[in-house]
């Protein structure tokens, strides 16, 4: 099967378990905003026009423009991937990272794990997406963001993992957007963890806070 996704025809490389009227087209047409995916060129181009989404349907929490941003990021372990991503060339391309949850916009998800399985063999993701967190990369333009790859990650994980699924798109591979995912999804669990850290220390204080008002106020009452 070939994907027509935005400009590039990528020819896949395993089977993904779309509706069964989908299954023996020897061409899929996927809008690379939303997702939706389609049989005939037509229905595509229509789609084009309809479509009002231009970015992955969540919150923005990493952009990058210029190479002034990067260095004012320093501290961002994904800042040196970042820029071989850009082929190294200290010249970034224009990059936003944008979370979005499996439970808000589970049709997105579910499309988005449907493509992924396309270029992965042992994904076994795909319509069960409430309990995940999706990090969608993207290259923007004018036109809008147009997606790279992406890293998903459990909502609650009791091994605690970093990332449950990770993919580059082929034509953005061999770029270092894989090595930025990968310090992106580490960057995301230390920030998570600390923040656990701090609710955990303050939830603490607070009850024993209460506890000592408490005991002092049985106090007076005996």
């Amino acid at each position: 099967m070939v994907v027509e996704f935005g400009k590039y025809e990528i020819d896949t490389w395993y089977f993904s378990p779309y509706p069964e009227e989908y299954a023996n087209v020897h061409k899929l047409y996927i809008c690379e905003f939303c997702l939706k995916y389609m049989k005939k060129k037509k229905s595509i181009e229509r789609h084009k026009i309809k479509c009002e989404l231009r970015h992955p349907p969540g919150d923005e929490i990493y952009h990058t423009t210029s190479r002034g941003d990067l260095n004012s990021q320093a501290e961002d372990p994904s800042t040196s991937n970042q820029t071989r991503a850009a082929g190294g060339k200290g010249k970034p391309q224009n990059l936003s990272m944008f979370e979005v949850d499996g439970r808000k916009s589970k049709m997105y998800c579910q499309n988005l794990c449907l493509l992924a399985k396309l270029f992965l063999d042992h994904k076994t993701l795909y319509y069960d997406v409430e309990a995940f967190l999706f990090y969608i990369l993207t290259e923007y333009d004018e036109f809008g963001h147009h997606l790279v790859g992406y890293f998903s990650k459990e909502k609650c994980s009791a091994e605690d993992y970093n990332l449950a699924c990770i993919l580059t798109l082929p034509p953005f591979q061999r770029r270092g957007y894989g090595r930025f995912l990968i310090s992106f999804g580490k960057l995301i669990t230390i920030k998570h963890t600390y923040f656990l850290k701090i609710c955990m220390l303050i939830s603490e204080r607070t009850l024993r806070r209460r506890a000592k008002v408490s005991y002092h106020a049985g106090g007076e009452r005996r």
